[in-house]
């Protein structure tokens, strides 16, 4: 799960609300019913569980709540780059973010500014992709493929203020 700040809210996260976001950003059970497995080790119900990862997404707290898979090992990723306008980012941020091939898109302080990962069921649909998405905006996306496989393990123990 992705998580943004806390402070985006107009209120207190919740002790379940606090408890998925730390507990589970690795380790989501691999099960038929894996919302049921984490409301056990919760002591929730499954409906608590749902409903209170749908309130995080509804919000814009966490993007997504699934698998990461290795890069190319379930279809076609990429990371990908553009130089996009100071004043479209917002815009093209949010074209970029609608495709459900693209898992996220961060920001960085260069002339390369929008970056983002994208994933399809195979190359043909990534490059497909990228192409509309180029085509759409009118900026170059500079297409990052990987070259060499390193593993890093993203999570960390959230602190509450």
């Amino acid at each position: 799960m992705v998580a943004q700040r806390e402070s985006a809210l107009n209120r207190p996260l919740s002790g379940l609300e606090r408890r998925l976001l730390n507990d589970f950003q690795d380790g989501l059970p691999l099960s038929p019913a894996p919302f049921a497995e984490m409301a056990e080790t919760l002591d929730v119900s499954e409906a608590a569980v749902l409903k209170a990862l749908s309130g995080l997404q509804n919000q814009g707290l966490i993007s997504r709540v699934g698998p990461v898979f290795r890069p190319n090992r379930v279809g076609a990723s990429t990371l990908a780059a553009m130089g996009v306008p100071e004043g479209r980012l917002e815009e093209v941020a949010a074209l970029v973010s609608a495709y459900e091939e693209v898992n996220h898109n961060y920001e960085r302080e260069h002339e390369l500014n929008l970056w983002f990962v994208a994933t399809a069921p195979d190359r043909e649909r990534l490059d497909q992709v990228l192409a509309e998405i180029e085509r759409r905006t009118g900026i170059e996306v500079i297409d990052l493929p990987m070259v060499e496989d390193y593993f890093i393990n993203l999570g960390f123990p959230l602190q509450w203020a």
